[in-house]
């Protein structure tokens, strides 16, 4: 991401807040790795189109400022055939509002938008995000958005327990979980745009009312908030995947249908269908298909209903996608045809999987995808040579995810949220990666902290081969996973700590081996004796929360020799490129994912070094300690404890892993923990890859 200037609105918040923490951002984001231009070419696009929107004060509100208002929200429009198109950006003598973006061609952008009946949590994001990809495949640009109803700006403040996962985009947008999915499936990194909550349309609607944007009228939900939800999936068309428009936006509408916070959504797309034109459009209903354990049989009365309350709002869906425990039968398919006015040809089972990523060649064999080329009137757009390709890739991934593995192996995920396995879904994803790529059956056992201690870490981590603590925030459980690192520092477990597991990892150290018993984190006991675990120096004057940790994508310096540099300097399965590039100094540098307020304290780096522990990656500019490792036995390694495999990051190794290049971290955790178990694989293989060899013989890594 490019340097911003420091008074712009859609600079990120180091950088905004100037002096050091904007040196910070400059240094960090300095095109040191040329396999990053083209992600930063995306960010400046979007801050582009996003900043081109940013409201301009008014100083009257006479006729000049209306036709100011009118230059600012497009003359696109001016020109067009229809009233529509020539009154859409007007406000004051007319009922119609539709923004359209500079450029905005109607007919050259289609839509696919899917709702959900009868609950939540029926995995639209899978579904939309499986779809999207068929599309992708066949050589079309596509860009996913997940509009959410609640009332916040993103998803940073939200619990864990009642949301899941909060995923971090690279510029630093803290979003719903399903666009991990879209990002994972996709292997397209998002932005902002991809993203919209209702607080940000309102946010947006007030601050140009007071700006004077709709000078002479009253602003109503129709059409001033519909409008503005049209005008973002419009911008969205044009940016695509950033290098080009898109030719599908796929819109996931959070929530149920029915839903009062939902409501304007759904009018907002009724509304593009309309103006978009017939075939530009498509709608799906994801649906719901019970099977009371009484009955013993599916019934479609609830699915019924739900779909009738879609209809209701406007909306004709194009084709039904009923998600079920069991295949649907066909009796249930032509009930759900007939009343809700859809070919039963366009009428799928959308029934539980081993995986999620067996969806799409599932969707795809029952013939979705030519279902909604042919709605959307796409078919000219396909290319069958990129098709072909990109099958015969997803093809190994997906061949390797379902083959039977002789290797089995248990790793524990030791967190604070494990009851809610929504928290550490991307977790489950990178080490679903690895498993398929490195033939190795992984049994994630969930373990709550909170009640683990010194006494008793031992019994609760009896039988895992390998234990990975992640993020969290707040004092509890921490014990607990303190207690979980040095079972694992003490008993040659092999270890993976990713962000507040990489801060206890520091923390059990000066405790256990640098002898500062007092050691601790300034996150829950302020007066600390020995704070190894501090504010960055940004955070300190920082009095909100929302949006105001260090987040997105942060540069990393790997040191040379180390554990860490062999796992980055791999090539990842299927001879894809390396994580990592080599920078102006020589040195590996990485692009990782980060959302932290607290660090190792500069000041106890050099006594924590002089003990043993290796900090293999660092800031390219600051002393920010990012990646923390035990020396490994091996050849070209600092040092050696003896210990197979000890490694923690500062970032979230786990927002970077795709199905075809998984993240490096978690692949080097699994075959340690395959090798410390099962011993040496073959030396063709994927696993003796991941693994140093010494004097002839494998070592886990």
């Amino acid at each position: 991401m490019p340097p911003q200037s420091p008074s712009s609105p859609h600079a990120s918040p180091d950088t905004r807040r100037g002096g050091a923490a904007a040196q910070w951002s400059a240094a960090e984001e300095s095109p040191v790795v040329s396999t990053h231009a083209r992600h930063r070419r995306r960010v400046r696009r979007a801050d582009a189109m996003l900043e081109a929107h940013a409201p301009e004060p008014r100083s009257d509100a006479g006729a000049d400022s209306e036709h100011e208002s009118d230059r600012e929200f497009g003359q696109a429009a001016r020109g067009a055939e229809s009233l529509l198109s020539r009154q859409a950006d007007r406000s004051t003598d007319t009922e119609f509002f539709s923004p359209m973006p500079e450029g905005y061609r109607r007919g050259r952008h289609k839509y696919v938008a899917v709702f959900g009946t009868v609950m939540s949590g029926l995995g639209k994001g899978i579904f939309a995000s499986s779809v999207a990809k068929l599309l992708k495949d066949k050589g079309l640009v596509v860009a996913p958005i997940k509009l959410e109803g609640y009332l916040n700006i993103d998803a940073g403040t939200l619990n864990p327990f009642r949301h899941g996962e909060v995923f971090v985009l690279d510029d630093g947008t803290e979003c719903d979980m399903d666009l991990g999915t879209y990002e994972r499936l996709l292997d397209q990194d998002l932005s902002r745009m991809n993203f919209m909550t209702s607080g940000q349309v309102f946010s947006t609607i007030v601050d140009r009312e007071r700006h004077g944007a709709y000078l002479g009228r009253d602003v109503q939900w129709i059409p001033h908030v519909t409008g503005e939800v049209k005008r973002r999936l419009r911008e969205l068309a044009m940016y695509g995947d950033g290098e080009r428009p898109a030719d599908v936006v796929f819109v996931e509408v959070g929530g149920t249908v029915g839903d009062y916070e939902n409501g304007f959504y759904i009018e907002a797309l009724r509304e593009l269908a309309f103006e978009e034109g017939e075939d530009s459009v498509c709608f799906v209903a994801l649906t719901y298909i019970i099977k009371p354990q009484t009955l013993g049989e599916q019934k479609s009365k609830a699915a019924q209903l739900g779909i009738k309350r879609l209809m209701e709002a406007g909306i004709q869906p194009h084709m039904i996608a009923c998600r079920a425990t069991d295949p649907i039968t066909e009796p249930v398919r032509q009930k759900i045809a007939m009343f809700s006015n859809v070919p039963l040809r366009r009428v799928f089972s959308m029934h539980d999987r081993p995986s999620v990523y067996t969806i799409p060649d599932d969707m795809r064999l029952a013939g979705l995808d030519r279902e909604i080329l042919s709605t959307l009137d796409l078919h000219d757009r396909v290319d069958t040579s990129i098709e072909d390709r990109r099958r015969r890739e997803w093809a190994v991934f997906h061949d390797g995810l379902v083959r039977p593995k002789k290797r089995r192996v248990a790793i524990g995920l030791t967190g604070k949220y494990v009851a809610m396995r929504d928290a550490y879904a991307s977790i489950d994803k990178a080490i679903e990666h690895c498993s398929a790529h490195l033939g190795v059956d992984v049994d994630l056992r969930w373990i709550e902290t909170t009640d683990i201690t010194p006494a008793n870490a031992g019994a609760r981590l009896e039988g895992l081969d390998g234990v990975i603590v992640p993020g969290g925030f707040g004092s509890r459980g921490v014990e607990g996973k303190i207690a979980c690192v040095r079972h694992c520092r003490e008993r040659g477990v092999p270890y993976l700590g990713i962000c507040l597991g990489f801060q206890v990892a520091v923390i059990e150290y000066a405790r256990n081996v640098l002898g500062l018993k007092g050691a601790g984190s300034s996150e829950f006991d302020r007066r600390c004796a020995d704070a190894v675990i501090s504010e960055l120096p940004e955070q300190k004057k920082i009095e909100g929360l929302g949006g105001t940790m260090r987040l997105g994508g942060q540069e990393v310096v790997i040191s040379p020799g180390t554990l860490a540099e062999f796992l980055y300097g791999l090539p990842m399965p299927g001879n894809h490129a390396g994580l990592a590039a080599p920078g102006a100094d020589g040195a590996l540098h990485a692009r990782e994912r980060f959302r932290h307020r607290y660090e190792v304290d500069p000041e106890y780096v050099a006594r924590l070094e002089a003990a043993g522990l290796v900090f293999s990656g660092r800031h390219p500019a600051q002393p920010i300690m990012q990646v923390l490792e035990l020396p490994q036995v091996s050849e070209g390694a600092t040092g050696g404890s003896g210990h197979p495999y000890f490694i923690a990051a500062q970032f979230h190794p786990e927002l970077t892993s795709r199905p075809a290049r998984p993240q490096p971290l978690f692949m080097g955790l699994v075959a340690a923990t395959a090798v410390r178990k099962h011993g040496p694989a073959d030396a063709h293989s994927a696993l003796a890859q991941w693994s140093r060899v010494r004097n002839g013989q494998e070592q886990a890594v």
